[in-house]
């Protein structure tokens, strides 16, 4: 594949899709009420040293410091970083005033999350003009009516639009026309495409191969070769311009995922089993929620020196159930802590996470005619959702996890789309 053109497809023929990017979200909603600390570097994040940072103003990324930073590096970067405590309800309260602004102008928005999301507006323009014309009212309203800014990437497929929203931050419009995708695209780094993570990126870079042109004219049998088959293909259309994924109003979520840095490193195998029961209860009880089931099953740790490691198992069956989900995520931390160990290393890990994936829609499942262990649990969750949605205010949960070990700031619960 050598410089093809993209594939026809309605959103080919013009940049008519946007994605827009609310500006450093989280810090820009806490300093309306605090306009004195503008000038001043700020972060959203709970000042302990075991917490991350979830947003920082442009004056503190001078500094180095950035999203998912710990709070400890953080300091060291910029001493003088002020702290505001994360306030989730003020900032869903400000992204649903934003995303009406979005739904005003099309009724083709898919969020990508609070604070981001594709809008189609290839049939806004009779009503509201161009494709930047649009974006210009959009982000017009969205600092008339909230005082926040946003960038806006143009472009004639997601692919481009996202990137083109990173290009002229803040409070910027980038517009790629369709003819000039591969014009734009191709003198970026390969790591700007997704798939690309730094192990990636590493093997491409021993072939030679750093920009996304390079990428588009590689030979796609050594690819392959090097990093798979299915994934060679995605990277070699995506560096070609090639995407033909429609913006999607109802979003269908990937994965359902809970995550724990802790507030001293875990250093006993049954403070990580604990800990992994409760994440798993959590990812089961969204799970339930959400009326899926999943078949696959991925935990997460990070020691101290945050190195990090990542394991997954699939299973036949579709489970939600929080003690089932325990069971595969328990042997798959032990399979990468014994392999840690018999690399000479110590148990210190500072993060758990885990993730269930590979969802379906929960009443596809087929009815067993015996009851199964999964269906006992299942009648057990079931029966422990509805005593939590009562009494909630008494903290109701597993006898398992009453000794489970101490939470920091940093908790967080979050549905991914990766």
């Amino acid at each position: 594949m050598t410089g093809s053109t993209p594939a026809k497809s309605k959103q080919a023929d013009k940049a008519s899709i946007l994605h827009i990017d609310m500006d450093a979200f989280f810090v820009s909603v806490e300093l309306l009420s605090r306009p004195d600390l503008r000038s001043k570097p700020v972060a959203v994040a709970t000042d302990t040293a075991r917490s991350v940072i979830s947003t920082a103003n442009y004056t503190a990324r001078k500094y180095g410091v950035g999203s998912a930073m710990s709070v400890a590096v953080a300091k060291q970067r910029c001493p003088n970083l002020i702290f505001i405590p994360p306030d989730m309800k003020k900032y869903r309260d400000f992204s649903r005033r934003v995303f009406h602004i979005f739904e005003r102008y099309t009724p083709l928005v898919e969020p990508l999350s609070v604070d981001e999301a594709f809008l189609d507006v290839s049939g806004a323009q009779k009503l509201f003009g161009t494709p930047r014309e649009v974006a210009q009212k959009i982000l017009a309203d969205i600092y008339r009516e909230t005082g926040l800014t946003a960038s806006v990437g143009i472009a004639a497929t997601k692919f481009v639009a996202k990137i083109a929203s990173g290009i002229n931050k803040p409070n910027g419009i980038t517009e790629v026309p369709a003819d000039r995708t591969l014009e734009f695209l191709h003198p970026l780094p390969v790591s700007k495409i997704w798939g690309v993570g730094e192990v990636t990126r590493k093997k491409l870079a021993d072939r030679a191969i750093h920009t996304v042109g390079e990428l588009a004219v590689a030979d796609p049998k050594s690819l392959a070769n090097l990093i798979g088959k299915a994934q060679a293909q995605h990277l070699l259309n995506l560096a070609n311009g090639i995407d033909l994924r429609a913006v999607q109003t109802e979003r269908v979520e990937k994965s359902v995922s809970a995550e724990q840095t802790f507030e001293r490193d875990l250093t006993d195998t049954r403070e990580v089993e604990r800990a992994l029961i409760a994440l798993s209860a959590k990812v089961g009880r969204r799970a339930r929620r959400q009326g899926v089931t999943g078949t696959t099953i991925t935990v997460k740790l990070r020691w101290s020196d945050f190195s990090t490691y990542s394991k997954s198992h699939s299973i036949k069956t579709p489970i939600n159930s929080g003690m089932l989900i325990a069971q595969e995520a328990k042997q798959l931390a032990h399979s990468i802590i014994e392999t840690q160990e018999r690399a000479g290393r110590s148990l210190a890990l500072r993060l758990l996470g885990v993730r269930l994936s590979s969802l379906t829609p929960a009443h596809t499942a087929q009815p067993a005619l015996f009851e199964s262990e999964q269906d006992r649990w299942q009648k057990l969750d079931e029966t422990v959702d509805e005593l939590h949605e009562k009494f909630a205010h008494l903290g109701v949960q597993s006898a398992r996890l009453l000794s489970a070990p101490p939470r920091s700031g940093a908790q967080h619960i979050r549905k991914t789309a990766d």
